[in-house]
């Protein structure tokens, strides 16, 4: 069965052009693909999923998942190009890493359900830990006001946050990417690293717990990371009455629903939970209903 039988709503690609593939912090690569069908369509969010050899080539056979960092349009506005950003941690990012320019890439997607629409006139905080900030610059940019994804482009105004804070976590300052990006485009950054080397000696959720317990009131918060700092913010947000939205970054073979290897427990209307599977349902899910007693995420 081809791609786009099992995932009608995907745009596939047999072999996406690399624009550029720029070392951007240590380990840390930001990926420039030229797709104009699908930058038009991938909405803050959302996901694609590229197999990380070379064209042609079936090692590694799985592709991996890559959030969506940000779109680049002419002076015309029309999409063109779209950016993710990835650490290599594994065998498939090693691979990725290796590619160049002019170099091919099978990729499809736009895949899952990308963030809502801005959540208020209020201020809107990020939790970004490792390379989690990676969907917050489109989104930001959105929420701002100041760039539009996928069908919401050229729609009528949508209202917008007043600010937008990401809250940043790393290992060491090495690793911090792309805080230049995130700055030029109006979103506040602060950062903690575990060993001091920048921003605060400590955890990220360390930043969060105090701006809460001043009696700062964001519109939501968004998160996205490790699971154990997922669910250090889901409770944190819960004692202070926050709405709170997380991307779960599961593991993923397939991206569009197939394999079943993400999935992971979402509580139902009973109190129950249930799998579900983070490539279709997800990756964006209320806080409040994911079940972070269980260690599947």
């Amino acid at each position: 069965m081809s791609l786009e039988a099992q995932a009608p709503g995907a745009v596939v690609r047999a072999g996406a052009t690399i624009v550029e593939n720029q070392a951007i912090a240590r380990d840390t690569y930001r990926l420039r693909i030229a797709d104009p069908e699908l930058a038009r369509r991938i909405l803050p969010g959302q996901f694609v999923m590229i197999r990380t050899g070379a064209e042609g080539a079936s090692d590694p056979l799985l592709g991996r998942p890559f959030a969506l960092y940000d779109v680049h349009r002419d002076a015309s506005g029309h999409a063109y190009s779209f950016d993710v950003v990835y650490l290599v941690i594994g065998r498939g990012t090693a691979s990725l890493a290796g590619r160049r320019a002019g170099e091919r890439l099978a990729v499809w997607g736009p895949l899952g359900n990308g963030f809502g629409p801005p959540p208020g006139p209020g201020p809107v905080v990020f939790v970004a830990g490792g390379v989690g900030q990676t969907p917050f610059l489109a989104l930001g940019r959105d929420w701002l006001g100041t760039a539009s994804y996928g069908d919401r482009a050229g729609a009528a105004d949508r209202g917008r946050v007043e600010s937008a804070t990401l809250l940043y976590g790393v290992r060491t300052a090495e690793l911090l990417a792309g805080v230049d990006d995130f700055r030029k485009a109006g979103i506040d950054v602060e950062i903690a690293t575990d060993d001091g080397s920048a921003g605060r000696h400590g955890f990220v959720t360390q930043l969060l717990a105090e701006r809460l317990e001043r009696g700062e009131r964001p519109s939501r918060v968004v998160a996205c990371g490790p699971p154990a700092m997922l669910a250090a913010v889901a409770r944190l947000v819960e004692t202070h009455k926050i709405p709170c939205d997380v991307s779960l970054e599961n593991h993923m073979a397939c991206g569009f629903g197939a394999c079943f290897s993400c999935v992971t427990p979402i509580l139902q209307a009973d109190g129950e939970p249930d799998l579900r599977r983070v490539c279709v349902e997800g990756p964006v899910f209320p806080a409040d209903r994911v079940d972070w007693s269980r260690p599947s995420h």
